[in-house]
Formats: structure tokens, sequence, C-alpha cells
């Protein structure tokens, strides 16, 4: 990595770090405890909205999840269309027949019902809606919306993406095979619901990654170099409220307790990112989605302990701190003992939950491609602890290959 590249992304990270105090950094109204789902139509309906379009996705009909939500709209007098065609990395042709519907049937506003897929399905409808004139590829990239979205309610299913109060939503280009991503404030949901008895039913296989997702938002919002005094609080708090409750919440799926403190969580470390930003984690976790339609929360989890690696002394003084907050026995260790203890505890997590440790999917030839689009998304925007050049990009990911 040249020295001027390096400076250059320093410089371009500190100029938007001060530039984004003057955005509307607005907090979602939160509305929750358990069956709070119930309580979002009539708070759609005092906002003046009758007709909405609920994003979701066939899963959840199919499972009769949102019968309640349905029953509810009909009392409160909001008419609503189900769009549940949102597959698991939503794509371009899923937000067209979103915003298709949206306007076919007269709708004034977006419930996003589900997990990350559902939330940024709806995300880009919207955005596509505020802005008929740009495709989603244009609107990629930062501050490209700018224009108010429908108002948007966002009712999570999973602990983890932390979408229901991000400013970010992410598309597959299937033709490409990449990933759009999105960000921008116009994108974030003007009420989330936190309701824990939507989770209990979740596999132990989406308890554990989406978990693990949420813990990477927090760890890379953490590390980096955009904090702010709350976005550490956010992740300081989400890091011990998953290190106390996602073993519990994967081994007893019907513990309310633990469901609803993942919820918070979740939350919690979406505050975090979507201020302090995240890092080379989802850059390379959003690139093997995009190119193998891994599925986000896997790939953050699998990665995340490899790039906590690489980042080495640069975030051992971060890391202890978490180590510490998490509640690890850390009494007497140096900065770097704790820090190594944190990333053992993640890779332990990932192993008692039965996440792989490496990926079988990854072609040699592909590798190039995956490094260079990661490293086009990461630099110089992401604010990590050490700037990673394309070789170290594939060094990293060829670790990744089992």
């Amino acid at each position: 990595m040249s020295v001027l590249y390096n400076a250059y992304c320093r410089v371009y990270q500190t100029i938007y770090k001060y530039a984004v105090y003057l955005l509307d950094w607005t907090e979602p109204e939160l509305i929750k405890g358990a069956g709070s789902v119930k309580k979002l139509p009539c708070e759609v309906k005092s906002r003046g909205i009758d007709n909405v379009l609920v994003v979701t996705d066939k899963g959840l009909t199919g499972l009769g999840l949102l019968n309640g939500l349905y029953g509810e709209l009909d009392k409160a007098g909001v008419a609503y269309t189900v769009y549940d065609g949102v597959q698991p990395n939503p794509t371009i042709g899923n937000i067209e027949e979103a915003v298709s519907l949206y306007k076919a049937n007269g709708c004034k506003g977006l419930i996003a019902f589900g997990g990350g897929s559902p939330m940024d399905c709806a995300k880009a409808c919207g955005a596509r809606i505020a802005r008929p004139d740009k495709t989603v590829p244009e609107l990629r990239g930062q501050l490209k919306v700018l224009k108010k979205i429908p108002p948007l309610f966002a009712v999570p299913t999973t602990a983890g993406t932390g979408s229901e109060t991000t400013i970010a939503a992410v598309v597959s280009n299937p033709e490409t095979h990449e990933k759009n991503a999105i960000n921008d404030p116009r994108l974030r949901p003007k009420v989330a619901v936190l309701d824990p008895e939507l989770t209990v039913g979740l596999p132990q296989k989406i308890t554990s990654t989406t978990g693990m997702d949420a813990l990477t938002h927090a760890v890379e919002a953490y590390i980096g170099r955009s904090n702010t005094k709350d976005t550490r609080k956010a992740a300081e708090k989400a890091t011990k409220l998953i290190f106390d409750n996602i073993l519990t919440a994967y081994e007893d799926g019907k513990n309310l307790t633990a469901r609803e403190n993942m919820l918070e969580a979740s939350y919690l470390a979406g505050l975090a990112f979507t201020r302090a930003y995240v890092g080379y984690v989802h850059a390379v976790a959003h690139n093997l989605g995009g190119m193998y339609g891994t599925p986000h929360g896997l790939a953050n989890a699998v990665i995340l302990p490899y790039v906590l690696d690489y980042f080495g002394e640069t975030a051992y003084k971060p890391l202890a701190k978490l180590a510490d907050a998490a509640g690890l026995e850390t009494a007497g260790m140096t900065e770097e003992e704790k820090a190594k203890l944190f990333i053992a505890k993640i890779r332990e997590f990932n192993k008692r939950m039965n996440i792989p440790e490496k990926f079988d999917m990854i072609k040699e030839e592909d590798v190039p491609t995956i490094a260079a689009r990661a490293l086009k998304e990461g630099n110089p925007l992401y604010p990590v602890p050490k700037i990673m050049d394309p070789g170290d990009c594939i060094d990293l990911i060829h670790r990744l290959m089992a």
C-alpha cells in the first residue's frame, strides 16, 4: 500500500466523518415488547396513512407470521397489498416488482416485515419511488437518494441486521453478480417494532448467523476511526448483550428474554454502524453474497475473526475494551492478550453454533474479482484500523477457502 494512497484514504475518511454531522440522524420511534407488532397499524393510521405495501418473503407468509398484523390493519382501516417475492439476497428485479405493486395499488407507505432482505427491498423500493429517474445501480453509493421516500415502518423477524435503524440497503445485481449498497439517511425507517415473539420460531441456523451478524456490526463500528461517544456506548452494550444471550437464544429458542435481548442488541449495533460504518468483513461478505449467494450473516460470522487477525496490533486497544465490556475474564491481561481472547471467543461462538471455519464454494479464478470489488467498496470509505491493499485482500480470501 503506497503512503500516498493510505494518506488519501485517511483524509477522505476524516472529511466524511465530520461532514455527516450535517445530516439528519433522527432515530426511529420504537414500539417494543411481546405482541407489540399489533400496535403498529394504529401508529400507521395516526400518521394519515391508509394504504400500505407490505414487503416480506414467501417463507414468512407461509408460516402465517403476518396474520396478526393483517388482522390489526383491517381493524385500523388500513388497506394493504402484499409483496412476498423477496429473495434471500434481494435483486433489482425484486425492487422493480415492489415499485410496480406500490404504484398500481395507490399505496402511501411501506411496511418491511422480515429479516434484512425484506427491509433492504422495502428501502430500495422507497428510494426508487422517490427517485424514479434513477436506476438501482445509479443509486449505489453515498447520498444518492436525497429526496424523501414514502413513510417506512420496519418489523424485524431476526435479531441481526439492525436494518430497522440503518440508512443502508443492499441489492444484488444478478447480471454482474455484484451487490449495490445504497446509503442515505432518507432510507431510515420512521418506526421500528421490536417484538420478540416474532423471533421465537427462528431455526437455530438463522439465530446463530444473524446474531453473529449483529456482533460484526458492533465490532466493526467500534474498532473503526469514525466513532462518536454514542456509537461507542451502543456498540459496547450490544456486544455485552450478544455475549450474554446468543447461546441461550440458539439453544433455547423459546426463551423470550434472550430473544428480546438479542433484538435490542441488533438494534443497538445498527445504531452504531449506521453512523460509524463497517469495514472489510462486510466488504468481502457483500461480494461473496453477490458472487455465490452466500447468506450475509453466515459470511460475516466466518470472515470476522480472520479480518480481526489481519488488523493485529492496530485493533488491540479497542478489542481489549470490548473484551472488558463483554464481561470476559481479563484480569491481569495485556491489551494484546485481551484482544486475542476476544477473537478466540468469536471463534468459540462459531464452533458451538456449528458455523463453519471456512468456505468451500470460493473458486480460485474468482478471487481477484472478489478482492477488487471488496476494496472498491471498502476504500476509501470504511475507516478501518489498517488499510488493506489488493495483495492483503487476496491473501485474506485464500485464508477463508477450505
